[in-house]
């Protein structure tokens, strides 16, 4: 079945790695275990934040909403890509692309955002401690986060509009393992110099614009760290920082690669790797870089593991007791 515009309404085949095929088992393991550890590493960040009160602050509220994005973004393609490593066929419908594609858009530019949230968030905690209560009050931070969610929204409505607009004349394969923007628009059988401008212009206001306020909130933090005389302190400061930046780079430095360069001077087969890093192994990463670096965080999970415990030894000392109890009560009546 065919659009007015030669577009195909049909299935889709998602060619992936089957040019390589030596390499799918492989692949297909490695990304198994990456999604395994995103799913872990991400849902305890986001119970350890809701369930320990000493991490109900800003910080951990942000990095709760990265981990949850993470986890979307991740569900959103790798269960797809898996079937496809694992099963004889290769396709995904019409609609499951379209979804992938918008959620994939969406998820990702809220993070670019949420990320320049959270170079802020580090700024006013470093450069304004006495008044940092105060500037990221709960109200704010919430605010901070919707922008977040409703920029990352219009922007993968405006992307996603556009490019599944264009005509594809029947053409069904899709050269890569998921329908990301690149690949969909190599589809196309015109070029458009529209959407290239528009990628253009939101690669600049979603990659750009938040990572120079990033580079920009750390300037102005490293001259706030050079006056620290306490080591303490300067190491802590380092830590959560450090853990941010790391993230930053891993995320900025591959969406920048792919998307603010000309769609067609990245080779396919580069293209894929650097797809498959930052779908499938920065996720991964994000709870381990965090957790890792972050003494709260361990501390955290020290104390709900410790409460836990406490409260399944009284669960079962009182079963206990209770069982005691009732062995005596029928000795009595039995004597």
């Amino acid at each position: 079945m065919e659009t007015s515009n030669g577009s195909s309404t049909t299935d889709f085949i998602l060619l992936g790695f089957s040019d390589q095929p030596q390499l799918e088992s492989i692949i297909s393991v490695v990304v198994f275990i990456f999604y395994i550890v995103t799913l872990v590493g991400n849902t305890t960040i986001i119970l350890v934040s809701y369930l320990d009160t000493q991490l109900h602050t800003p910080m951990y509220f942000f990095l709760s909403n990265l981990s949850f994005l993470d986890l979307c973004y991740t569900t959103s393609i790798i269960p797809q890509m898996l079937a496809n490593l694992w099963g004889p066929k290769k396709s995904i419908t019409y609609g499951g692309c379209v979804l992938q594609f918008f959620f994939a858009l969406d998820l990702g530019a809220t993070e670019c955002l949420l990320l320049a949230v959270m170079a802020y968030d580090r700024y006013a905690a470093v450069c304004q401690p006495l008044h940092y209560t105060v500037i990221m009050h709960p109200e704010l931070c919430q605010k901070l986060v919707l922008t977040s969610w409703l920029g990352g929204l219009g922007s993968a409505l405006i992307l996603c509009s556009l490019t599944m607009k264009l005509p594809r004349c029947g053409h069904r394969e899709v050269d890569n393992f998921f329908c990301e923007m690149p690949a969909l628009i190599k589809m196309a059988c015109v070029y458009s110099k529209v959407i290239e401008i528009v990628v253009f212009t939101l690669g600049v206001i979603f990659l750009l614009v938040p990572l120079s306020l990033i580079l920009i909130s750390y300037g102005v933090i490293i001259r706030a760290v050079m006056t620290i005389k306490l080591a303490a302190r300067w190491k802590k400061i380092l830590n959560t920082c450090g853990s941010h930046l790391t993230v930053v780079t891993l995320f900025y430095g591959t969406l920048i690669y792919m998307y603010m360069k000309p769609q067609n001077s990245t080779s396919q087969e580069q293209g894929k790797f650097f797809t498959l890093f930052y779908t499938v192994i920065t996720p991964s990463l994000n709870p381990l870089i965090y957790t890792l670096r972050n003494k709260d965080v361990k501390s955290a999970v020290k104390r709900i593991l410790q409460i836990k415990k406490k409260t399944f030894n009284k669960v079962m000392s009182d079963k206990e007791k209770m069982h005691q109890s009732t062995e005596k009560q029928r000795n009595i009546v039995l004597y």
